[in-house]
C-alpha cells in the first residue's frame, strides 16, 4: 500500500479567512492520491471539516479511498469516482461581459477569498461571476491565467483549475443570502490552460435541497472549446460575528 503524504495550503490559498479554498485544497488532495499512486483517475473529494492554512496534513490511503488527517481528525475524503460531470453550455461573449459587469461583491461572505474575493484584486484569481442574462441559475466571468502560480511549461497547475471551477459555482445560488462553503467536488480536466489566454468559466445551479446545493461549472477557451468541468455540493453555513 502507497505510504502517507503529507501537504500543507499556503495562507494565500484561503477562502475563508482561517481555512483553504475548498477548490484549491480539492485539488491538491486529489493530486496528492494521484502522485502517491494510490488512486488513478476521476475522484471525488470531501470536506469534512475546514482545512487549516500553513499547518501540514497527512493523506494515508486506506483502502478504496484515501484520509486526509489533521491530527486526531479526518478533515476529508478522496475516493475513485465513474460520476458523470456535466458541463454548463457555454454563454456568448457579450452576455459573459455583461455578466461580469454586474458582478459588484457587495455583501461578499469572504471577501479576502483567493479566487473571488473582492479584497484580492492583484494577488488572487479576481474571478467575478455574475449571473447571465436570460439563463436562471447560470453565472459566468472570463478568467486570464496570471504567471503566478504556474508551472515550469507555461501551464496552470491543476490545483488551480480546481480553484477556478470552484468559487462560479457557489455564486450559482445566492451566497450573500445564504453562505455555503464547499462540500464535495469532482473535476474532470481534459486540458489544461495556460498563462495569458482568455477562458471563460461558467456554472450552472443544479438544485438546492435542504442545506445542500448542488452545480456544475465549466472552463472554456476563447473558441468555445471546453478543456474542463465541475460538479460540486455546497452545506450552507452561518458566518454571522
Amino acid at each position: 500500500m502507497p505510504a502517507a503524504s503529507v501537504l500543507t495550503v499556503a495562507p494565500e490559498f484561503n477562502g475563508p479567512p482561517d481555512s483553504a479554498n475548498g477548490g484549491y485544497a480539492c485539488g491538491r488532495m486529489a493530486a496528492l492520491a494521484a502522485e502517491s499512486g494510490h488512486l488513478a483517475g476521476q475522484v471525488a473529494v470531501t470536506l469534512h471539516l475546514p482545512v487549516p492554512l500553513g499547518t501540514p496534513v497527512e493523506y494515508r490511503p486506506a483502502g478504496r479511498r484515501g484520509h486526509v488527517w489533521h491530527g486526531e481528525d479526518v478533515i476529508a475524503s478522496v475516493a475513485a469516482t465513474t460520476e458523470d460531470v456535466p458541463a454548463p453550455a457555454p454563454v456568448e461573449p457579450d452576455l459573459v461581459q455583461r455578466a461580469e459587469h454586474a458582478f459588484t461583491g457587495v455583501g461578499h461572505p469572504f471577501p479576502g477569498c483567493f479566487v473571488c474575493g473582492t479584497q484580492r484584486p492583484h494577488d488572487g484569481l479576481s474571478l467575478r461571476p455574475g449571473l447571465v442574462e436570460g439563463r436562471q441559475g447560470t453565472v459566468a466571468c472570463t478568467w486570464r491565467p496570471s504567471a503566478e502560480p504556474a508551472g515550469g511549461d507555461g501551464t496552470v497547475p491543476a490545483e488551480i483549475v480546481w480553484s477556478a471551477l470552484d468559487c462560479p459555482g457557489g455564486w450559482t445560488a445566492d451566497p450573500v443570502r445564504q453562505p455555503r462553503l464547499l462540500s464535495r467536488m469532482t473535476a474532470r480536466i481534459t486540458e489544461l490552460p495556460v498563462v495569458g489566454g482568455s477562458y471563460v468559466v461558467v456554472g450552472s445551479l443544479e438544485g438546492v435541497e435542504g442545506r445542500m446545493a448542488t452545480n456544475a461549472t465549466a472552463l472554456y477557451d476563447a473558441d468555445g472549446r471546453l478543456l474542463a468541468a465541475a460538479r460540486a455540493q455546497w452545506i450552507a453555513v452561518d458566518v454571522r460575528s
